[in-house]
């Protein structure tokens, strides 16, 4: 019963996240920051060749905090964080990724 509230949550986000299937990782793709003014970093307005580098630059090279109610822009379509997380854990993303960090436990 521990687990439930954790399925439940899975169980939303994914009903959150569209079909990305048939996604162009080749297209060329623009990154928006968020438009909360709580949300400030070194993060501004970016353009990329490919939505790969984008998604790849939004996961791993981004601050957490600023990519709460970041954007990703391909083919004028809109990706939020959760559909660039997504992305970025799909089989088809093209880019190797980075190590994933050892949580200290």
């Amino acid at each position: 019963m521990a687990n439930e509230p954790q399925s439940i949550n899975r169980a939303r986000w994914q009903a959150q996240v569209r079909d990305l299937t048939g996604f162009d990782f080749k297209a060329p793709a623009e990154l928006y920051p968020s438009r909360s003014r709580r949300v400030r970093g070194p993060f501004s307005y970016k353009r990329f060749n490919t939505a790969a580098e984008a998604v790849r630059f939004a996961i791993e090279e981004m601050p957490g905090g600023a990519l709460l109610g970041a954007t990703l822009e391909v083919n004028e379509a809109r990706y939020t964080e959760a559909e660039m997380r997504a992305l970025y854990e799909s089989p088809a993303f093209p880019l190797k990724r980075a190590a994933k960090k050892k949580s200290a436990a």
